[in-house]
C-alpha cells in the first residue's frame, strides 16, 4: 500500500497538470473572439485553419498583422464561404492568403485552428459576430501534443482535397 499511494499522487498531479493546458470559453459575451485574436496575435510560425464559416472582422484583420509578421497562415473553408456575402475568404486572398475551399460532397463543417503546431482551438464557435455577439457557443484552447497531432493530420487531409480560392471577376473586400 505505501507503494501505491506515491503513484497515486504522481498520476493525480500528471492529471491536474493535462488539465491546466485546456482553456474554456463561451459566447455570446466576446470571450471566445477575443480569446482567438490573443492566440492569433501570440503566433510567430504557422497558422492553420478549418473553419465551416468565417465572417468576423477582428479575427480577419488579426489574420492580417500575422501574415504580416510572416507568419504562414492556410484557411480551408466550407465551399458556401466562396459566395456568401459576409465571408471575409475574398478579404483574405485579395491580401494573399492561402484560401481554399472544401470541395466534398457535404458541409465542411470544423472548427479548429492550430497555431505554430502547439496550440490547438476548437469548438462550436463558428469565427462570426453571430456567433460571438448572439448565439450560445463554446471554445476550447488546448496545448495537448497527441491531440494536436491528430488535428494537424485532418487539417491536411482537408487541405490536399481542396480548390484554391482566387478572386472573381467583381468580388471585392467584403
Amino acid at each position: 500500500m505505501a507503494r501505491i499511494l506515491p503513484l497515486i499522487f504522481i498520476v493525480t498531479i500528471l492529471s491536474a497538470i493535462a488539465w491546466a493546458d485546456t482553456q474554456v470559453y463561451f459566447s455570446p459575451n466576446g470571450e471566445c473572439q477575443d480569446a482567438i485574436v490573443a492566440e492569433i496575435n501570440k503566433a510567430q510560425k504557422t497558422i492553420d485553419i478549418a473553419m465551416y464559416y468565417l465572417t468576423s472582422r477582428e479575427i480577419a484583420q488579426e489574420l492580417v498583422k500575422a501574415k504580416d509578421r510572416g507568419v504562414v497562415v492556410r484557411i480551408v473553408l466550407d465551399k458556401s464561404q466562396e459566395t456568401q456575402k459576409y465571408s471575409k475568404s475574398r478579404y483574405l486572398i485579395k491580401r494573399g492568403f492561402d484560401v481554399k475551399y472544401h470541395t466534398g460532397s457535404g458541409l465542411m463543417h470544423n472548427k479548429f485552428a492550430i497555431i505554430d503546431g502547439k496550440v490547438l482551438i476548437t469548438g462550436s464557435f463558428n469565427w462570426t459576430p453571430t456567433a460571438d455577439q448572439k448565439n450560445e457557443e463554446n471554445l476550447l484552447i488546448m496545448t495537448d501534443e497527441a491531440l494536436i497531432k491528430k488535428y494537424q493530420e485532418r487539417f491536411e487531409y482537408l487541405w490536399e482535397r481542396s480548390r484554391k480560392g482566387e478572386l472573381r471577376e467583381g468580388q471585392g473586400d467584403e
